[in-house]
């Protein structure tokens, strides 16, 4: 994606990616991590994407903390950068995305709607609605969304 991003580092053998969000509220690590939950339609991997602050106390992702960090879009970027890479790497996988909460959810389909002409110039973005996946669509309010990889 064009959109300024956290530089991060990939951990290959767990498929986590790790970042630092820097603001008013000093440095905060971020995770980002990919596990295999099912498969997909087109007998793709499905991967699930969790994603928040890093625990060290209890070494787990925090996916309801909030850091008012000033830096939303960044962090967006960065974690849309890390499914990018991950598409990259594993073709034939599709990546499972939903919020903690409903008001996450939202704030990912607005993102993905502001983006969506860049995001589908390499992945397939479907979003669950209604019990069903359909093609993305704007004006929908989705509760979960997963992206594939175009085929070439």
């Amino acid at each position: 994606m064009k959109k300024e991003k956290y530089p991060y580092i990939l951990n290959e053998t767990t498929a986590r990616f790790d970042f630092e969000s820097t603001g008013p509220n000093g440095t905060i690590k971020k995770t980002v991590d990919y596990y295999k939950i099912g498969t997909w339609i087109d007998g793709s991997k499905v991967y699930n994407l969790a994603f928040g602050d890093w625990d060290e106390n209890n070494n787990v992702i925090d996916d309801l903390s909030r850091t008012d960090n000033n830096d939303r879009d960044k962090i967006l970027a960065t974690v849309a950068s890390t499914v990018i890479d991950m598409v990259a790497v594993m073709e034939d996988i599709a990546i499972y995305a939903e919020g903690s909460t409903p008001a996450r959810t939202r704030l990912y389909q607005i993102a993905i709607n502001a983006n969506r002409e860049e995001i589908e110039e390499v992945l397939n973005i479907y979003g669950y609605i209604d019990e069903n996946w359909q093609r993305f669509e704007s004006g929908k309010n989705y509760e979960a969304f997963l992206v594939t990889r175009k085929k070439v």
